[in-house]
């Protein structure tokens, strides 16, 4: 007996739970299966839309050929990426025609960020305009990305004023100086500097961050000190450490964190050490693990609970039931050693691409492994590739392709299954790294995705 649903998305990421969340909303009865656990616990918490439109590097010669066919530009022949791009929504009509954005339309894009606006409310900023912002990252760079945790929003790059970076001795991964001279040679409009400082240097290395978010979050005792006292005061000394353009010191405006300051209660702690230091604090999103990413996929759990979304996790897609008419019938889930089948009138693949592992690749080429879907790929496997390590990879836009309606297609541009829609990595087209779209990549699809799934399934 098949356990049955509407709607079933395959996935637990944003497009996964944008999806779920889509088609719930349009009265469908939803489940989703997630077989790890979500990928949002290991990102910035930053969510893109469109950043860049990389330059494509022209295609190899044929290697047969003789070397002037066809010939490959120098680096420094090839146009500059275009960006940052201040209003992603103007670009994309210069993306690639089977780019997903051209493919499901603008209106798609506008209308996911809404629901992700609605989604998280006040835990996040840039709702109120069209226009990217320009967010120091944990690399030191300057990232163009649509909504921003509030948490990072007195750091903003647009900001004039003087800025300290602080860094922590005990967390050698993230050297402060470094960061503030990355951002000072990439050309931002405030005078900045770089302090590393002793901060609770007892806590275990392998719990640092949520050991620190926590104690701040109750305001521990350290060493006979409340922790945020003792850190406005490891901080405190540095305040004048900025020096501007004339070589005068400049008091400190605003302070940068890693961010980890705290967990639940967030918005207290950066409020008393903002009080306790004269200057506005904000947190830098860091690489996993990721606070801000832990906090974005508990709102967004919190969330599929409150449509009424049904969650497991841990369990695989190991099989499908396909029906002579096209469509799925079920779906085997491995449940500790036995295969359960999972029904549904409608089905959202959305578990990632190469990265996420929604994509399997070997020496026979890609593929993806929950339905069998077509992944366009050329068949000789140098065309996989460019040698310049930072060129237009062409394996970064494999992918299943989809419809305007979101279903997945076969070879032929056809239907692969009537019932079978895809959204975010696993969809093919964008180069989301190189354009930092990946998160509305996820949002557009996966919108489309669960409102079609919920009519599909519901007609």
């Amino acid at each position: 007996m098949a356990i049955d649903s509407d709607v079933l998305v395959v996935g637990g990421g944003l497009a996964a739970i944008t999806s779920a969340i889509a088609a719930a909303r349009e009265g469908a009865d939803v489940r989703l299966l997630s077989h790890k656990a979500s990928t949002l616990r290991q990102a910035s918490g930053l969510i893109d839309a469109l950043g860049y439109v990389p330059a494509t590097e022209p295609a190899k010669p044929p290697r047969e050929g003789p070397p002037t066919a066809g010939r490959e530009l120098d680096r420094d022949e090839w146009p500059d990426p275009e960006g940052p791009l201040p209003d992603p929504y103007e670009a994309i009509d210069r993306l690639p025609v089977d780019h997903p954005y051209r493919v499901v339309g603008t209106d798609a894009l506008r209308e996911g960020l809404g629901l992700f606006d609605e989604l998280t409310g006040d835990a996040y900023r840039g709702g109120h305009t069209d226009r990217n912002a320009l967010v120091p990252s944990f690399g030191g760079s300057v990232k163009p990305t649509a909504r921003y945790p509030a948490a990072a929003e007195a750091g903003l790059a647009s900001d004039p004023r003087p800025t300290l970076i602080v860094g922590f001795r005990s967390l050698t991964e993230y050297d402060a100086r470094a960061f503030a001279g990355r951002l000072e040679a990439a050309g931002v409009p405030f005078d900045v500097a770089g302090a590393e400082v002793e901060f609770a240097e007892a806590f275990r290395t392998d719990t640092k961050i949520t050991r620190f978010a926590k104690a701040l979050d109750h305001d521990e005792v350290i060493d006979g000190t409340p922790a945020r006292k003792a850190l406005a005061k490891a901080v405190g000394p540095h305040l004048h450490d900025v020096v501007d353009e004339k070589g005068g010191v400049d008091r400190v405006e605003r302070v940068g964190f890693p961010a980890f300051l705290g967990d639940g209660a967030g918005d207290e702690v950066r409020a008393e050490l903002a009080d306790r230091l004269g200057a506005d604090v904000f947190e830098i999103p860091m690489g996993p693990p990721s606070l801000p990413g832990l906090r974005l996929e508990d709102r967004l759990y919190d969330a599929l609970d409150a449509e009424g979304v049904r969650f497991e996790t841990g369990n695989p897609v190991v099989g499908i039931d396909a029906k002579s008419d096209g469509r799925i019938a079920t779906v085997a889930v491995d449940r500790k050693g036995r295969e359960v089948p999972y029904g549904a009138d409608a089905f959202v693949l959305a578990t990632g691409g190469l990265v996420g592992k929604g994509l399997d690749s070997d020496r026979e080429g890609v593929s993806e492994p929950v339905f069998g879907l077509h992944v366009e790929q050329p068949a000789d496997r140098y065309d996989w590739f460019v040698d310049d390590a930072f060129g237009d990879q062409p394996y970064a836009r494999f992918g299943v392709r989809i419809g305007e309606d979101g279903r997945a297609l076969d070879a032929d541009g056809e239907a692969a299954y009537r019932n079978v829609f895809a959204a975010g990595g696993v969809v093919g087209g964008a180069d989301a790294a190189r354009e930092k779209s990946a998160s509305g990549v996820s949002l557009a699809t996966g919108i489309v995705a669960g409102r079609q799934a919920a009519t599909e399934a519901t007609q």
